[in-house]
C-alpha cells in the first residue's frame, strides 16, 4: 500500500511566501526564469534556475552551477527566512484556476514504493535529466520541487480534507498568471490520521514529475549505503510530493507543430491522409472527442477522423498521440522518434491553438495538429499494463509552486 507520510516541511514566513513561491524548473527556459525573478532576491528561481545569476551561456551541469544553487538556497534560507517546522506534518495544498479547483495532500511519498511500483509510472526518463535532477537534490540535501502524483479516489480522504480546509490557511497567495495556492499546515494528529488512510491506497500514479521520482530514487540508493545504522525511515528514504484524487485533475492536450512536409505539397499530404482519414474543413481549431484530431496547414483547419476501428487498437495504440504518431508523423512527415526528432516541436495546451496558427503562419512550421486531451482513465490503463506513454501525451494544469515547502534530508 501506498506511503504518504508527514515531514518537518522548511517554509516560508506567511508574509513572504508570495515572493518566494516560483513556477517549476522545467517549465521555464533561462531566458523566462530570469524576467520571472527579475527583482525579487526572494523568487525561488535563484535556487531551482541559478543559472540566472551567473554569466550567460555558461553550461547548465557545469559544477559552479549547482555550487551556486546551494548558496542561494543558503541565502533564501536566511532572507526569507526558510523555517523548518518543528512536527512533523502534512499539508492540504489547493490550486484555483477559474473555475477549476483540485485539492492534494503535500506530504513525503516513499522511494521505496517507486522502486517497487507502488509508484506507478507512465514515461520514460532521460539519464542527463535524472543525473541533473539528482545532483541538485544531493548538492541541496533537499527536495524543493514536488512530484505531482494522483490516486483513485477515497471518500474517506475527501470527507477528512473537507473538515480540515474549513480551517484558516497557513498560505493563501494568487501568482501573477492569476492561479491562486492556498496551503494549510495539518495538525500533528490529523496529519497521522490522513497518512494513515493512505495505507487503503493501492497505487499512486505519476502525473507529472517521472525525473523528479527517479532522482528521488538515486538519492535514496546514494544515501544509504553511507550510512551503517540505516534503518530506512531517515528522511533521504522519501521525497516531497502533493498527491490528488485523480477526478479533480484537469489534463490538457499536448498539441504537436512540424517543421516541413517532408518534400511533399500540402494537396499531396491531403490526399496521403485521406487514405486512411476523413478529412473535412471546419471552423473549430480544437477535436471535441477523442478518436480525432484537428490539422492546420496553408491557414485552413481540418478535421481529421480515422476511417478504421481505433476500438481494436491496443491500450497505446488507440492514444489519440499514437494514431496521429503511428499513421502521419512517422510514415508522411518522417517524424521517426519524437523523442529525438528536430523536425517537430510540442505545445502544451495552456498555449491554445493560436499558438499552432503563429507558428505556420509565421513559416518556422509547415503543418500543426491539435489533439484531444489524453483522460487520466487512459493514463492509468497504461500505468497499470507497466506500459510506456507516448512522449508529451500529457499537460497538467494548473501547476504546482515551488519554495512553499521543501523536504530535507
Amino acid at each position: 500500500m501506498a506511503k504518504i507520510m508527514p515531514f518537518h516541511g522548511l517554509v516560508p514566513t506567511p508574509e513572504k511566501a508570495k515572493e518566494v513561491a516560483a513556477v517549476p524548473y522545467d517549465v521555464v527556459n533561462s531566458e523566462e526564469a530570469a524576467a520571472l525573478a527579475a527583482g525579487n532576491p526572494l523568487s525561488f528561481l535563484h535556487v531551482s534556475r541559478p543559472e540566472i545569476d551567473m554569466a550567460p551561456g555558461i553550461d547548465l551541469h557545469d559544477d559552479s552551477v549547482y555550487a551556486k544553487a546551494a548558496e542561494n538556497f543558503k541565502k533564501l534560507c536566511e532572507l526569507a527566512p526558510l523555517e523548518l517546522d518543528a512536527e512533523e506534518h502534512l499539508y492540504i495544498y489547493r490550486l484555483i484556476m477559474g473555475d477549476h479547483v483540485q485539492t492534494g495532500i503535500l506530504g513525503a511519498a516513499s522511494a521505496d514504493d517507486y522502486c517497487n511500483n507502488i509508484i506507478k509510472k507512465h514515461e520514460k526518463t532521460r539519464q542527463d535529466k535524472e543525473d541533473d535532477r539528482t545532483r541538485h537534490v544531493m548538492t541541496l540535501r533537499s527536495h524543493t520541487g514536488p512530484t505531482f502524483l494522483t490516486y483513485k479516489d477515497s471518500n474517506e480522504i475527501d470527507t477528512l480534507v473537507a473538515e480540515l480546509t474549513e480551517a484558516a490557511p497557513t498560505f493563501d497567495l494568487t501568482a501573477a498568471d492569476g492561479i491562486q495556492h492556498t496551503l494549510w499546515r495539518v495538525d500533528a494528529a490529523n496529519s497521522k490520521k490522513l497518512s494513515a488512510m493512505f495505507d487503503k491506497i493501492p497505487y499512486l500514479y505519476i502525473a507529472d514529475g517521472h525525473h523528479r521520482s527517479a532522482a528521488a530514487a538515486r538519492t535514496q540508493a546514494e544515501c544509504a549505503p553511507k550510512n551503517p545504522n540505516h534503518t530506512g525511515k531517515e528522511d533521504y528514504n522519501y521525497f516531497l510530493s502533493v498527491t490528488f484524487p485523480a477526478s479533480q485533475l484537469k489534463v490538457l492536450p499536448y498539441n504537436r507543430a512540424v517543421k516541413n512536409l517532408n518534400g511533399l505539397t500540402a494537396e499531396q499530404l491531403k490526399e496521403k491522409i485521406s487514405e486512411k482519414f476523413t478529412i473535412t474543413p471546419t471552423d473549430n481549431p480544437s477535436p471535441q472527442k477523442s478518436g480525432e484530431f484537428c490539422m492546420y496547414l496553408e491557414g485552413k483547419w481540418y478535421l481529421v477522423q480515422p476511417k478504421f476501428d481505433i476500438s481494436k487498437l491496443g491500450v497505446i495504440e488507440c492514444l489519440d498521440v499514437s494514431i496521429l504518431q503511428d499513421n502521419i508523423l512517422a510514415p508522411m512527415l518522417a517524424i521517426d522518434d519524437p523523442r529525438t526528432s528536430t523536425g517537430i516541436d510540442f505545445i502544451g495546451g495552456i498555449r491554445g491553438t493560436k499558438e499552432l496558427e503563429k507558428l505556420v503562419n509565421q513559416g518556422t512550421h509547415a503543418v500543426a495538429f491539435s489533439m484531444f486531451e489524453t483522460t487520466m482513465k487512459q493514463l492509468m490503463d497504461i500505468a497499470d499494463a507497466d506500459e510506456i506513454m507516448p512522449p508529451k501525451s500529457t499537460w497538467f494544469e494548473p501547476k504546482l509552486r515551488d519554495g512553499l515547502v521543501c523536504h530535507n534530508f
